[in-house]
């Protein structure tokens, strides 16, 4: 249980909208501000809020994308799939041991 406790403690991923924002990146690598917004089903401002926190820790880069418009794209660094992926294999042997 020490493992949790440090992984948690003021961890980025103790956010549960953070965690489902790298969970649904992880095996997409890159998706829009939109799509995001749609599957939390979160304002905007919500969303932005807590994916500057991500950036700022270097788990994703925000930017921007030119097809019909601009648009916002969200992609996952290679150290946000790494810490997401050392987060999940730490839950499943919590969940392992229960």
């Amino acid at each position: 249980m020490k493992q949790l406790k440090e992984l948690t403690s003021n961890h980025v991923l103790g956010n549960p909208i953070r965690l489902a924002i790298m969970l649904y990146l992880l095996p997409r690598t890159r998706v829009l501000f939109k799509d995001l917004l749609r599957v939390l089903e979160i304002t905007p401002g919500n969303l932005d809020s807590h994916l500057r926190v991500l950036e700022k820790a270097g788990y994703i880069k925000l930017k921007k994308v030119f097809s019909d418009r601009p648009r916002t794209a969200v992609e996952i660094t290679k150290k946000g799939a790494q810490i997401t992926g050392e987060y999940l294999k730490l839950l499943r042997e919590i969940l392992n041991e229960a």
